[in-house]
């Protein structure tokens, strides 16, 4: 005997936005401006405006926002702008935390 049954599932996923961490740029006295803004423009792809106005905010509070990312872009875009610093003889400092 053949039945047409049509068997209905309901599956529910949850889907949760991924966490967002932050990128903060710490002054220092060796670092040049000039610097932090190619950073900030090179590597967090900020216009020049924004990253000058990101580079005082640093200068000034003694650290600032380079952006807001998922954990993995945050670390390599740190790590990334730490590298290029200690190439160029800077002791530029970022660190990730947790928004």
């Amino acid at each position: 005997m053949e039945t047409n049954a049509n068997i209905i599932e309901k599956i529910h996923i949850k889907i949760k936005r991924p966490k967002k961490f932050i990128v903060f740029m710490h002054n220092d006295d060796f670092t040049t401006m000039e610097f932090v803004v190619a950073i900030l423009n090179d590597i967090f792809n900020k216009n020049i405006e924004e990253a000058n106005k990101i580079m005082m905010e640093v200068h000034k509070n003694g650290k600032g926002i380079a952006g807001i990312y998922p954990y993995d872009i945050a670390i390599s875009k740190a790590s990334k702008a730490m590298t290029i610093a200690k190439g160029e003889g800077f002791p530029f400092k970022l660190t990730v935390e947790e928004e």
